[in-house]
């Protein structure tokens, strides 16, 4: 399902699903209403795209709504903005993915898979850190730089802990932690926890 109230974008953004998946079946609306009509006459949609500023979104208010009426539904948001804050507040909505508009058709289609594929895509510059915490990474030159709080939910995460735990022992979302998995995934580039806590050992980031 790809909701965005400019047909032009909507035509391109489609014919990359039909590239990416052959047989795609794309279903469009313009609004958010017509993404969640959409959404109730499909149970077995697999994806849904929302252009973050279209008519009746209201930001993440607007996924949130989606959220609790189709939890199932892995959400993606598209959009013009790309601001750190953006960013956070849809994912922490319950979105999986945020896609600039600015991205490559390359770049879209490697993050609808990975959402696809039970993953979280981010947008690089909210990847990067604003407190480091160095170790070497085999391959690269340039060490492994990790923010405190990005730190802290590997830190438990590598001690086998549940994203639910996180939450509770750092005091911050569910939405926060999958931002802060994601990017640690992507800076120690892993794809699951185990990985990433081998890692985070082998590299000398715990503790």
């Amino acid at each position: 399902i790809l909701a965005d109230d400019h047909t032009l974008f909507r035509g391109g953004f489609a014919l990359l699903f039909k590239q990416l998946e052959a047989g795609a079946m794309v279903l469009e609306a313009g609004n958010l209403s017509e993404a969640l009509a959409l959404a109730a006459e499909h149970p077995d949609a697999d994806l849904m795209l929302l252009d973050l500023n279209m008519p009746g979104m209201n930001g993440a208010t607007g996924i949130r709504q989606v959220a609790e009426a189709h939890p199932q539904l892995p959400v993606i948001v598209l959009s013009a903005s790309e601001t750190r804050q953006s960013v956070q507040e849809v994912i922490a909505a319950g979105a999986l993915g945020f896609i600039p508009k600015s991205s490559s058709s390359t770049l879209m289609q490697s993050a609808v898979r990975l959402v696809l594929a039970g993953g979280v895509y981010l947008p690089a510059q909210m990847l990067m850190s604003e407190e480091p915490s160095e170790g070497a990474h085999p391959g690269h030159t340039e060490p492994v730089k990790l923010s405190e709080r990005q730190h802290e939910v590997l830190r438990l995460l590598a001690a086998g802990k549940a994203n639910k735990q996180i939450c509770r022992e750092l005091d911050i979302g569910e939405g926060t932690v999958k931002v802060h998995i994601a990017a640690v995934f992507r800076l120690l580039e892993v794809s699951n926890r185990t990985e990433a806590a081998n890692a985070a050992r082998r590299l000398g980031l715990l503790d």
